[in-house]
């Protein structure tokens, strides 16, 4: 047996793990994406607030889309892990993959 066909049967970490971290990928982003302030200022307030290092208001506009962008991309990478793994719309364009040699 080659190594890819057997790497996908070994696994080291106990179910429970995995569900838990399923869990935390998916309720980190939607936790960030929803507690974001919708203005730079208030941002900036929190930052300063929670860290002691206080942002510009221009620094804060773009740490603001940056956290927007990344949680949006981490929630549509997940929704489109999922879906490939139900077989869903998004395994149409993905290339496919040579076979396991069995040798």
């Amino acid at each position: 047996m080659s190594a890819c066909c057997t790497a996908a049967s070994d696994w080291k970490t106990p179910r429970w793990v995995r569900r838990v971290r399923e869990t935390f990928a998916w309720v980190l982003p939607s936790a960030i994406l929803v507690l974001v302030p919708k203005c730079p200022a208030c941002l900036a307030a929190h930052v300063t607030l929670w860290t002691g290092f206080g942002l510009s208001l221009s620094t804060a506009t773009y740490l603001r889309w940056v956290l927007l962008f990344l949680c949006v991309a981490s929630l549509l990478f997940l929704i489109e892990k999922r879906l490939d793994r139900l077989g869903g719309i998004f395994s149409y364009f993905k290339k496919e993959t040579e076979p396991c040699n069995t040798k």
